[in-house]
């Protein structure tokens, strides 16, 4: 973990939601070797520590904390324990995510629209505001990059909620990084095409060859490839970027997603 050339975020601290697994995982390891000391935050608390230890071997440093995003007082929570063991925050990372159980409208429930909602969008809005008021009032920049979607501005039959959650959050960080822009703070999405995580696996092997080939770059992406760019948003070297939602599908998108 103390390789020079990655040492860009040496110092600083942030939390990483949805950090026991895939994307979250992949990434809260990425802030880690970049010098960074990492909060992960989940539901369950044994992929966490799983996470931390492999961190903590490598000679990072982290703190585990469980919780529900869309609790306002888990949330609080988090943010607690994080100044207190860290005395500082400076980058949150809202990854924590569901598909949901999706499917026609026609045949969707009221209660899965509820929770695929409260996660994926008040979840990032709670955090968001909880974190916000921490970096205000150490009067120092920071940076907030949320999960999104490619599915933000594109569509499959069944993603009327995930979709419509997505999209939420694009137009969410536009209005934060105007109000906090000028206190140096700044707010990105990403929002990945067809990425290799537990997740898609979820769906059977089989299903990965055919979106592979539709891509550009002829595969799908890895964890690897959206941490990288979490990072990096985090990073002085994107220091004029907010406000934005940026793709990161390797051309899966070009030719629409059917």
């Amino acid at each position: 973990m103390n390789n020079p050339a990655l040492q860009r975020l040496s110092g600083k601290v942030v939390i990483v939601t949805g950090a026991g697994s895939g994307i979250g995982a992949v990434t809260a390891r990425a802030f880690a070797e970049d010098g960074a000391k990492v909060v992960l935050v989940g539901r369950r608390e044994a992929p966490l520590v799983t996470v931390a230890d492999s961190i903590n071997s490598a000679g990072g440093q982290t703190l585990v904390v469980t919780g529900d995003v869309s609790d306002a007082d888990d949330v609080d929570a988090v943010i607690s324990h994080t100044v207190n063991h860290f005395q500082r925050l400076d980058f949150v990372f809202n990854n924590a995510g569901i598909q949901g159980e999706g499917g026609p409208i026609t045949e969707m429930d009221e209660a899965a629209f509820d929770e695929l909602i409260a996660i994926n969008l008040k979840g990032p809005w709670l955090m968001t505001r909880a974190a916000l008021r921490v970096m205000i009032a150490a009067g120092h920049p920071g940076a907030i990059v949320n999960t999104s979607s490619f599915l933000s501005t594109a569509a499959t039959v069944g993603t009327s909620a995930y979709s419509a959650s997505k999209a939420g959050l694009d137009a969410m960080i536009r209005a934060i990084a105007l109000e906090v822009g000028p206190r140096g703070i700044r707010v990105n999405n990403i929002n990945p095409g067809v990425i290799d995580t537990p997740m898609l696996r979820a769906h059977g092997d089989t299903i990965i060859p055919p979106l592979a080939a539709r891509a550009a770059l002829g595969r799908v992406g890895t964890p690897e490839d959206i941490a990288s760019v979490a990072v990096w948003l985090c990073t002085d070297e994107a220091r004029f970027i907010t406000g934005q939602s940026i793709l990161v599908d390797g051309g899966f998108t070009i030719p629409g997603p059917r």
